[in-house]
């Protein structure tokens, strides 16, 4: 059997929420492939996730006044660009903002932002790792918001995800562990 080496990429980003009304809303993003979700970018050297997840919110949404209020998940994905199989890692955090005016990165290929509310924003996700770390933000404020309840994702764990050895790939990543 012939096994493709993946190259890995490191990425962070943030699920922004703001109250409206006591109640959050979420911005998504919409990328040059006309895909809803969330502001994220490349770690630059020796920078830590968190601090990288601000930098590209600050950069692809135009917000300033940032607050981590806590890591949503890290999730991954394979793809190919330009002929070479990618593992993407992506390190996400629950962001709080009371700022509501968005400025869209456009050169980077951000064509708009919007603020919805969860269920109308779990329909926009385009994809379904995104839609879970959505759900996830949403459970992160709902627990905020009444301490004395257990989330629903405390009670469960998620089925195990296939590792790249399952999936017969070798991963590349560039000689850092």
């Amino acid at each position: 059997m012939t096994r493709t080496r993946a190259q890995r990429e490191t990425s962070a980003g943030g699920v922004v929420y703001r109250l409206e009304a006591g109640t959050p809303v979420f911005l998504l993003i919409r990328d040059s492939y006309a895909n809803w979700g969330f502001p994220k970018g490349h770690l630059e050297s020796g920078e830590r996730p968190e601090d990288a997840a601000l930098r590209e919110v600050r950069e692809e949404t135009g917000l300033a006044q940032l607050s981590v209020r806590g890591t949503i998940d890290t999730i991954d994905w394979y793809f190919r660009f330009r002929g070479r199989l990618i593992h993407k890692v992506c390190h996400f955090f629950l962001m709080e903002t009371p700022e509501s005016v968005t400025a869209p990165q456009q050169a980077e290929g951000i064509t708009a932002c919007q603020w919805l509310a969860y269920e109308s924003a779990e329909t926009s996700v385009s994809y379904a790792n995104a839609r879970h770390v959505l759900r996830r933000a949403q459970e992160m404020i709902a627990a905020a918001a009444d301490p004395g309840s257990a989330t629903p994702s405390s009670a469960a764990s998620p089925p195990a995800e296939e590792t790249p050895a399952q999936l017969g790939l070798l991963l590349d990543d560039g000689g850092a562990s």
